[in-house]
């Protein structure tokens, strides 16, 4: 009889009560991790990209907090879909104030009643429906939560690994310029070379140890952005190689994978969840009920000398809903706004991650482009300048400025080099971020 007023979820409430359980293992798991995990390895130990994401994932508090959210949601899902309380009624009935005790009239009564409450329509399972989707969602957007703190630690990686590089290229080349600055100080002293020379050469090297500095600077921003994520563990020297990623699929490919991304799965959910609260205010338009079952006992004897029967009550009470009609409709029409910006919403997000991917798509289309050219020509072609300008200049038969020119055009042609590919690197990164790729 019951079903019929939707009270009978139980069959998707034990899948619910497992999914509970499944999301509080989870947090226990990840939190027992992080308590058994070693704080840092060695100071002098290379820190790799793989290292890095794992150090950031196992001790991130904000996706630990939307699983425990998540885990929190499962559990409310769980209680709304439950019956409200029984309540018990015990009194005496019809006693006689003014003479007489408990036999003295016939409608004197001690009395045992028992009340429960149906809520209106099918709320309550509609009400678990929801909520589940509500964890749902939250499950979703930790996932989000994740893919971004991995992307935000590769990129923060990729950074300081360049930083590092760029520092240990000027540092390697700067005893070549300083050897330079010392022959032009030797042909000066026999007047074979001019006192510009000598202060050109002073420049360029007081230029490489600024440049020095500059990078010293960055490199201790870079370290704290990814102190942000792995903490002290940030210090430590970066390993000397990227990592390998030198192809993507199309971009239709990658749009695809785009529609399984967490942050839309989660919109997804928010989605249906709003749905779930249309059905629930359209459901408040139908009356609750509550069924009641009272036991009187009577003392004493009817007038034929025979004892008083005990009686049974049973009685059935159902709201009247047209009285609130107006508060319903309001309701009704306030859950429909709800979906229609929860929509909104999710459309309004597919359209910014296709834009970033797009976006992440040509960048990393040019800097392929860019990079190909570098190893093809440009790092060849400045090398082979710079050693013919310095040939020339051994000779006689050309300026010092040329040479100047020529290294450290060749040492910045490798600095961009270096800079290219981590570009394309974060590039990558943002692609594995939105479309789900293996990083």
């Amino acid at each position: 009889m019951f079903s019929q007023f939707g009270l009978n979820p139980e069959p998707t409430r034990s899948d619910r009560n497992g999914v509970s359980t499944l999301r509080l293992v989870m947090v226990a798991v990840v939190t027992a991790i992080i308590a058994i995990t070693p704080a840092h390895a060695r100071p002098d130990t290379p820190l790799t990209l793989a290292e890095a994401e794992d150090l950031a994932l196992v001790a991130e508090p904000g996706q630990l907090a939307m699983q425990a959210q998540a885990a929190a949601l499962d559990e409310r899902a769980i209680v709304a879909g439950e019956l409200p309380d029984p309540m018990l009624r015990v009194g005496i009935n019809n006693f006689p104030i003014d003479s007489g005790g408990f036999s003295t009239e016939g409608m004197t009564q001690a009395s045992l009643g028992f009340r429960q409450v149906f809520p209106a329509g099918k709320t309550r399972s509609l009400s678990y429906e929801k909520f589940g989707l509500m964890a749902d969602s939250m499950t979703e957007g930790g996932n989000a939560r994740g893919r971004n703190v991995r992307t935000a630690t590769q990129k923060a990686w990729l950074e300081l690994y360049f930083l590092r590089r760029a520092d240990a290229l000027i540092t390697e080349s700067r005893p070549f310029f300083g050897d330079l600055a010392e022959i032009t100080r030797s042909l000066y002293s026999v007047g074979r070379k001019t006192q510009q020379d000598v202060l050109h050469a002073e420049l360029e090297l007081s230029r490489l140890d600024d440049r020095l500095i500059d990078i010293e600077r960055r490199r201790a921003r870079a370290e704290s952005s990814l102190a942000e994520w792995i903490g002290e563990d940030a210090r430590r020297p970066v390993a000397t190689n990227l990592p390998s990623w030198t192809s993507v699929p199309s971009l239709n490919d990658l749009k695809q994978g785009l529609q399984r991304h967490p942050a839309l799965l989660a919109a997804d959910a928010q989605v249906d969840a709003s749905d779930a609260g249309v059905k629930i205010a359209d459901e408040r338009s139908k009356p609750n009920w509550a069924l009641d079952v009272g036991y009187g006992y009577r003392d004493g004897n009817l007038p034929s000398g025979d004892p008083r029967s005990d009686l049974v009550t049973v009685g059935v009470t159902v709201g009247l809903p047209f009285f609130r009609k107006k508060s319903v409709d309001s309701t009704l029409s306030a859950a429909l706004q709800d979906r229609s910006a929860t929509k909104s919403s999710r459309l309004r997000l597919e359209r910014e991650l296709t834009r970033q991917l797009e976006t992440e798509y040509a960048q990393w289309t040019e800097l392929s482009r860019r990079l190909s050219l570098y190893d093809t020509q440009i790092l060849d072609q400045a090398k082979g300048q710079a050693e013919a300008a310095l040939l020339a200049y051994q000779s006689d038969a050309g300026d010092f400025a040329d040479v100047m020119r020529a290294y450290i055009g060749y040492l910045n042609t490798r600095i961009e080099h270096i800079r290219l590919s981590v570009d394309r690197a974060q590039s990558y990164a943002a692609l594995a971020n939105l479309a789900g790729l293996t990083s």
